[in-house]
């Protein structure tokens, strides 16, 4: 299942299986202490972000690669939600001639296939941009278990991609969420979106069940404020 399916088959349940993005955004919304009228956000989601941001502003436009979430992201006359995967030359194209004060990314930007890109485009429009990253340790024991690697960047790779355009203040925070029993735990892998439709084999999943001895599941997060060089 590729990463766009996955979060579109469980777009309805995903609010109660976000607990770590729902944390993610809420800790990116409370560092942003001024008031951006016009925002641009990248993987809105369902509307994690937006529910968060308290101040009065002129224009949001929210986008999303999942056409189930963009359906389900708030709307209003001064919010424009659409759809588009933020690697694609149709996302660049629609946004290359706006300007923005702030951009927002929270847990989606690790599934870029070219980060860098995507920087040197949003830092073009917007002075500041307000992030948070899933990193490649997301999940590190279940990847020595079935020694499979992340689909998702690493901390140094998502670092030197901000980098190159911008000035940058960087925090990586481990976050370890608690479960009941093993049932609960997997449920969560799967509905949660955070495994990017990586599926495993039987034996690698009847192994992992086996020997994943942990009563919780491990998440790394990258929190970053990056302010343009251009």
């Amino acid at each position: 299942m590729s990463v766009k399916n996955e979060f579109s088959k469980y777009a309805n349940q995903y609010n109660s299986y976000n607990i770590v993005q729902q944390i993610a955004a809420k800790s990116i919304i409370r560092d942003i202490n001024y008031q951006p009228k016009r925002i641009l956000e990248l993987g809105c989601g369902s509307g994690q972000v937006i529910k968060n941001v308290s101040w009065e502003y002129d224009f949001y436009k929210a986008m999303d690669f999942s056409q189930n979430m963009c359906n389900i992201h708030p709307k209003a006359n001064n919010i424009q939600v659409e759809c588009f995967d933020f690697d694609s030359d149709a996302f660049f194209e629609n946004i290359k001639n706006d300007k923005y004060d702030v951009v927002i990314s929270s847990s989606a930007l690790q599934w870029s296939k070219d980060l860098a890109k995507i920087v040197k485009a949003i830092s073009s429009i917007s002075p500041k941009i307000y992030a948070a990253l899933f990193t490649s340790n997301t999940f590190k024991t279940i990847q020595a278990i079935t020694n499979k690697k992340s689909p998702i960047l690493d901390e140094q790779s998502i670092k030197k991609a901000f980098l190159q355009y911008c000035e940058c203040e960087f925090e990586t925070i481990t976050y370890n969420l608690e479960f009941d029993n093993k049932k609960k735990l997997f449920d969560y892998i799967k509905k949660s979106g955070v495994s990017g439709g990586n599926t495993l084999e039987f034996k690698d999943a009847k192994k992992l069940y086996k020997e994943y001895n942990l009563n919780y599941l491990e998440f790394e997060v990258i929190f970053v404020k990056a302010f343009s060089k251009s």
